[in-house]
């Protein structure tokens, strides 16, 4: 006899209130001590399940910072980007694009800083936040190619420059340098954009 309905919808309601549980576990345990404190068993600990559960939900460590990572995403930064890539002016769509992920850094800066720190120790980690990083070179790319086409095409050379440059501004790197303890993330963008125009040669 299969699960009745509502006993499925009860498990998997409980099943999303821990993921929650333990998503929440450890956003606070990198806020407070840092990437050395973010374990496993700490953040069971401090969830109130057992390590078993963590991997039955996350697999891995990496499983569980790659979600934590999405669900910093999932606020916004997906539908801004999409829409953004839909605007047919691509002047526009740059300067929205650039204001997507200014919005994203500032979001929490603190955390993502931290998680970047642990990509930089961990290789596998690492190659996750690549393969996130290559998401946004690849945007980055479709944009130049856009304005390229629009305001007279460059060499090949020249657009992988631009793009690499592209790149290096509107990383989380990047913005955390400029933001400071100051400006707003509106004032970041507007410096990113004004940079980026100069970077295409547009002025």
């Amino acid at each position: 006899m299969s699960p009745r309905p509502y006993q499925s919808g009860r498990r998997q309601a409980t099943s999303d209130q821990t993921r929650t549980r333990v998503l929440s576990a450890a956003r606070a345990l990198l806020a407070g001590r840092g990437a050395a404190g973010l374990t496993i068993d700490a953040v069971a600990e401090r969830a109130g399940v057992a390590r078993m559960t963590i991997y039955y939900q996350f697999e891995s460590k990496r499983g569980l910072l790659d979600a934590l990572y999405d669900e910093l995403a999932a606020r916004g930064l997906a539908e801004r980007l999409r829409a953004t890539l839909g605007r047919a002016e691509p002047f526009e769509a740059l300067g929205e694009f650039i204001g997507a992920f200014a919005g994203f850094w500032s979001s929490d800066r603190v955390i993502i800083r931290r998680l970047r720190a642990l990509a930089a120790l961990d290789p596998e980690i690492e190659w996750s936040h690549h393969s996130r990083d290559q998401g946004r070179i690849d945007g980055l790319r479709v944009l130049v190619a856009r304005i390229a086409e629009k305001h007279g095409r460059r060499s090949a050379q020249a657009m992988d420059e631009a793009v690499d440059v592209l790149d290096a501004l509107t990383s989380f790197e990047t913005f955390d340098a400029l933001a400071g303890a100051a400006r707003t993330p509106e004032d970041v963008a507007t410096m990113l954009i004004r940079s980026a125009h100069a970077v295409l040669g547009l002025g």
